[in-house]
């Protein structure tokens, strides 16, 4: 039996719409009014942010809030670190996807041997550097760290040096790059990306499954083809953007895209995985309750958590 830990990351510096931030206490809403003590039954840890630089001007166009970010960086990687060292699952719930680039580094830092898997559930690749980014977001840029990706074959913008030194920073996080191999990464229900993204999934062959390929096979042969596709990684990280949801039900995130998941096929999905003995860290991320009616996809976000949260803790 797993002992978990939540830990809360209300950090939205990496995202260009407001509000993400107000998405963990929009989760803790979601199970208040489900009459749930989920908030109340496992230790949790709150991150400090560096919110208060969305009001202060930004200095670097390619890499939006970069300090601020390698500032959550260390934050978050010693928070997730810690847990794992004291043998808690850390489950993350955080405001924008910039986060799991801190995430992976952590798990990283904890189990510098491991040879990491990622499953990213997403509509977005988030492989975009500041070379390439279309917005300067560092929402869109976690993987890139991770896998230690400039992508310069596909520059379109010239970096300044303190920008390079703080984008450095952040691929080589921990002294260690990369964390994750490219082609130890699987995508689902990717859908909506760049040009420049592509041509680093073509490059390294990373692994794809969309949304009509789950629905086609189900839930059961996709989970059984991805554990056997990561089979020679010692652990495993999930990382679930809400926006990976279809946008017919995922209004309350930053940017909603069509052909995405059901919520019960999300649920499904990400209970399965847990089941799996190799995962390691599970985070849900991009919920955003300024976008939404009724806090909608902050009780959707809230039943995946309490489901897998729930699975683990039976295996």
């Amino acid at each position: 039996m797993k002992n978990i830990k939540l830990i809360e990351v209300p950090s939205e510096i990496g995202a260009g719409t407001r509000g993400a931030s107000l998405g963990v206490e929009a989760i803790k809403i979601a199970a208040l009014d489900y009459m749930s003590n989920f908030f109340v039954h496992f230790p949790s840890e709150k991150i400090p942010t560096e919110n208060k630089l969305l009001f202060e001007p930004i200095e670097s166009p390619y890499a939006k809030r970069i300090k601020g970010v390698l500032s959550m960086y260390e934050k978050i990687t010693k928070a997730v670190s810690d847990s794992m060292k004291d043998n808690f699952f850390p489950v993350i719930i955080s405001g924008d996807h910039s986060n799991a680039g801190a995430t992976i580094a952590g798990i990283k830092m904890a189990k510098p041997k491991s040879k990491l898997g990622v499953i990213w559930i997403d509509a977005h690749a988030d492989l975009h550097t500041p070379y390439t980014t279309p917005s300067g977001n560092l929402h869109g840029m976690p993987l890139a760290t991770a896998i230690n990706e400039d992508n310069k074959e596909f520059a379109i913008h010239e970096l300044d040096a303190e920008t390079k030194k703080n984008w450095d920073g952040l691929k080589n996080f921990g002294k260690i790059a990369p964390k994750v191999l490219p082609e130890d990464v699987v995508f689902i229900s990717l859908r909506d990306y760049e040009k420049e993204e592509k041509g680093l999934i073509e490059k390294y062959g990373m692994k794809i499954i969309t949304t009509n390929e789950l629905r086609r096979k189900g839930v059961e042969i996709v989970y059984r083809s991805i554990i056997r596709y990561l089979s020679d990684c010692t652990d495993i990280y999930v990382s679930f953007d809400v926006d990976s949801l279809d946008s017919s039900i995922s209004k309350g995130t930053g940017t909603p895209v069509s052909n995405g998941l059901r919520e019960r096929e999300a649920e499904d999905l990400i209970s399965k995985f847990m089941q799996s003995r190799k995962i390691c860290c599970f985070e849900i991320t991009e919920v955003n309750p300024t976008l939404d009616k009724e806090n909608l996809m902050a009780e959707i976000a809230f039943n995946i958590l309490q489901r897998s949260v729930n699975v683990l803790m039976m295996n």
